[in-house]
């Protein structure tokens, strides 16, 4: 099972809409396997958003610093999922980075109608509720940066206990 690294931005949290997009998740049949609520500084996010997502580099100075001047308006809560195929599947329910193209029946689509000219004009990145990792590589590198080994769970959900195979006693 593939896993990935979901961040609720503070617009989600701010909002206190966290726990009806985690439901989207769940339902979906992601299985939530580390989860928890903090309040990163500038160093942190400089590593995630640069040191693994090299947003500085591909998008300037200006952008890279309004989305690092957002993310530290508050709490975050980061989350990793497991499920098939975690990663491709979990951006498609997100949708797109900027909201006013998100499609509806996404996170974004549904949630957000903020664009990058408004965001760049309240000199903040754009409040699209989430991150999501972007490529397996990548989750892979998020999940290492935001969680240790012992903050991660294994266990089976009530639909895995049901539906497999058990020896006989």
């Amino acid at each position: 099972m593939e896993q990935t690294l979901v961040v609720f931005k503070p617009d989600a949290v701010m909002r206190g809409i966290v726990g009806e997009i985690m439901t989207r998740f769940e339902r979906a049949g992601f299985k939530i396997v580390g989860m928890k609520m903090v309040q990163p500084d500038y160093k942190h996010f400089f590593g995630h958003y640069e040191g693994i997502g090299t947003l500085k580099t591909r998008k300037g100075d200006e952008i890279f610093e309004s989305q690092l001047k957002a993310m530290q308006v508050g709490p975050v809560i980061a989350m990793v999922l497991q499920g098939v195929e975690a990663v491709e599947f979990v951006r498609k329910m997100v949708g797109d980075t900027q909201p006013k193209t998100a499609a509806p029946g996404t996170i974004r689509g549904d949630y957000a109608h903020v664009t990058y000219g408004q965001a760049a004009s309240a000199g903040l990145g754009v409040a699209n509720l989430v991150h999501a990792s972007a490529t397996t590589e990548e989750a892979e590198q998020e999940i290492a940066h935001w969680f240790s080994d012992s903050e991660l769970h294994t266990y089976e959900t009530v639909h895995e206990f049901f539906t497999q195979p058990r020896k006989k006693k």
